[in-house]
């Protein structure tokens, strides 16, 4: 079992307000599994998460969210036509236009353990920059997508697309604006989001 399933539990609410292990952020990562590093950071860096092991989860955890913040009215923009052929019956408003949506809905690339981050590409962006997108994210993401590291992201990435390495690779880090990190060079110029992500278990 992940450590999402040991935090969690089968049969409790699969929220990131559950507590952790006791366990420092400071002990020596050698010791640390990914997926329980990239808890521990992805927390500290202010995200919030909802871990499912189910379809029907993946929908509960969604409509949690949009009832969290009111945004049943809210139209949410998607780059992605697969996202929104999965997601068709869960009463969502998708738009393509940045202006009329206050929720940007995406998948990404990986999920980087190093430092809690999300990696992501022009397979999600296209050409948009960070600072034009929503303040508010939702990633839809699996499990099989943690990554060590983001030479290890990077690498999965070239290995993946081979001879058409998507453009426009960055990584959103910083998830509460007044979060302050040092930056890594393709976070640089990111703008803080407010992001839930939605993890479903695959492994």
């Amino acid at each position: 079992m992940s450590i999402f399933g040991k935090l969690f539990g089968a049969s409790k609410k699969k929220s990131s307000d559950a507590p952790a292990e006791n366990r420092g952020v400071h002990m020596p990562e050698l010791d640390l599994p990914i997926d329980e590093k990239f808890t521990i950071y992805f927390k500290k860096n202010g995200g919030k998460f909802i871990y499912c092991d189910s379809d029907d989860e993946v929908s509960s955890a969604l409509q949690n969210i949009v009832e969290e913040n009111g945004w049943q009215n809210n139209s949410f923009f998607s780059l992605d036509d697969r996202l929104e052929k999965k997601f068709a019956n869960e009463h969502i408003s998708f738009s393509k236009s940045t202006k009329k949506s206050t929720v940007f809905f995406t998948t990404c690339e990986h999920l980087i353990a190093q430092n809690g981050s999300i990696l992501i590409s022009s397979n999600q962006l296209k050409e948009r920059k960070m600072n034009e997108l929503p303040d508010n994210f939702i990633v839809y993401a699996t499990t099989s997508q943690l990554t060590a590291s983001l030479g290890d992201g990077l690498k999965s990435i070239k290995k993946k697309y081979q001879g058409r390495i998507p453009a426009n690779i960055t990584t959103i880090k910083h998830f509460q604006s007044n979060i302050k990190e040092e930056d890594d060079f393709l976070s640089y110029g990111s703008t803080a989001k407010n992001l839930y992500l939605i993890l479903m278990e695959d492994l």
